[in-house]
């Protein structure tokens, strides 16, 4: 075993960074005897230095980011700060002056992670970041190097456990949102401010980052369809149920059929019971991957945590440590298919839309000369009439509740649809649209 101690900087010592800075200590030994290597935590950059933080020496709290990634005798930069600045000059720094990376910046990943990538490459650097997408599942590396000799032809997961557990609780106990969002609060599932959760931008960058590991392409935020889960109701749940089905918020990257391009895209849908993630409960994450010569695997486990999201750090620490060692560096980008991403107008599933329209005779005849007319075939039609207490009536000139599930069809097509069936006087207004996975 070498003596001389490879030196680890450690940018951010909140929740996570200070249970990576914990397990450095505690598991020291072991971490050691795994690498050929002592590990050093060299240098701990925060933002308020006069925070006490336990089993971390005072000396080493510096408010000095750059100057610690500028030392020359640092081996691993581990940036666990979030957001794009200034942890994208500081990655970069660190791999001017001769530091790999390992980071958890899953927004920074999904709106630079290409010109991360050739910035490590220049140097010579490694850039790992298991921890940026579901926690302490190991995903990343299995899509990266177990799968590498495959071909993977789509990625469906729930990547945000606020959100799941949000939903669960509205399937589970028939709560509302808000209801369900203010005891995920109270548990401490969701932030303050929960927007970045519950509008999907989360799992939008997680998306954009499997995405583009899955299918060897490069995948930006930007590119990738995005629709919050605050509008589902407990309405949705019920028709749902009525369907065999429940809702999750779903990450969905996709190669299309012909493989000349991909989609991705986060947003509620109806996924059956039996499918694999449809039991995924409370803030739990899996990630449903289907490739050609795998077949179907599943991920499971912890999406988010100090503890959890520390075991993924601390994974990427110790295979950077060793490629230290060995005078090399492990797989970079792979970006050499350079598939286009295709509009969500092109993407083709199945839609369940519900519909509150007169109770009146000809309304369903004209409902369904309008999805005829845009090339979407129904599938099943439910309808009741209903009276201003939800109770079923029949009164002609009342109000009905129509629910449309369809046969697979465009984006594209079905907002055509929508806009002409919103153009009828009989429909009183478009209750809800949920697309159908995973059958």
């Amino acid at each position: 075993m070498r003596s001389r101690p490879l030196k680890v900087a450690l940018l951010g010592c909140g929740v996570v960074g200070s249970e990576v800075a914990r397990i450095m200590t505690t598991h020291a030994e072991d971490l050691a005897a795994r690498i050929g290597a002592p590990v050093e935590l060299a240098g701990v950059a925060v933002r308020r230095p006069d925070r006490v933080r336990e089993g971390i020496p005072a000396e080493l709290i510096t408010t000095d980011a750059t100057a610690l990634v500028k030392r020359g005798d640092i081996d691993v930069v581990v940036e666990v700060i979030g957001g794009i600045e200034p942890a994208r000059g500081l990655i970069t720094t660190a791999f001017e002056h001769g530091a790999s990376v390992v980071s958890a910046n899953k927004a920074l990943l999904a709106q630079e992670g290409a010109s991360l990538h050739e910035a490590a490459e220049e140097h010579g650097r490694d850039l790992y970041y298991e921890a940026a997408v579901a926690g302490a599942i190991p995903l990343i590396r299995p899509l990266r190097e177990s799968l590498a000799g495959d071909k993977v032809d789509r990625v469906l997961g729930i990547v945000n456990g606020t959100t799941n557990f949000i939903l669960d609780k509205m399937d589970s106990t028939g709560a509302g949102y808000q209801e369900s969002l203010d005891e995920a609060t109270a548990l401490g599932y969701a932030e303050a401010d929960p927007t970045a959760d519950v509008e999907g931008f989360d799992a939008a960058a997680k998306a954009a980052i499997l995405a583009g590991i899955a299918f060897h392409t490069r995948v930006r935020l930007d590119d990738v369809y995005r629709e919050g889960m605050t509008e589902v109701t407990a309405a949705d749940f019920a028709s749902a149920r009525r369907m065999g089905c429940t809702i999750k918020l779903l990450a969905i990257c996709e190669r299309a059929a012909d493989g000349a391009s991909v989609t991705a895209r986060v947003h509620p849908a109806m996924l059956p019971l039996t499918h694999p993630l449809a039991s995924v409960r409370e803030a739990y994450n899996a990630v449903f991957v289907e490739s050609e010569a795998a077949g179907r695997l599943m991920f499971y486990g912890p999406g988010a945590g100090g503890a959890p999201t520390a075991s993924a750090v601390l994974g990427d620490l110790v295979a950077v440590c060793r490629n230290k060692l060995a005078g090399a560096t492990g797989p970079g980008e792979s970006a050499y298919t350079r598939l286009p991403v295709s509009p969500m107008g092109e993407v083709v599933t199945r839609y369940h839309i519900s519909l509150d329209v007169a109770d009146k005779p000809g309304v369903l005849a004209q409902v369904a000369t309008v999805f005829a007319e845009h090339g979407v075939s129904i599938d099943t039609v439910r309808q009741q009439g209903r009276d201003q207490g939800g109770v079923a009536a029949s009164v002609e000139g009342g109000e009905a509740s129509l629910v449309v599930v369809t046969h697979r069809a465009s984006d594209a097509a079905l907002t055509g649809t929508v806009e002409a069936l919103r153009r009828l006087d009989t429909v009183r207004g478009v209750a809800s649209i949920m697309r159908v996975e995973g059958e």
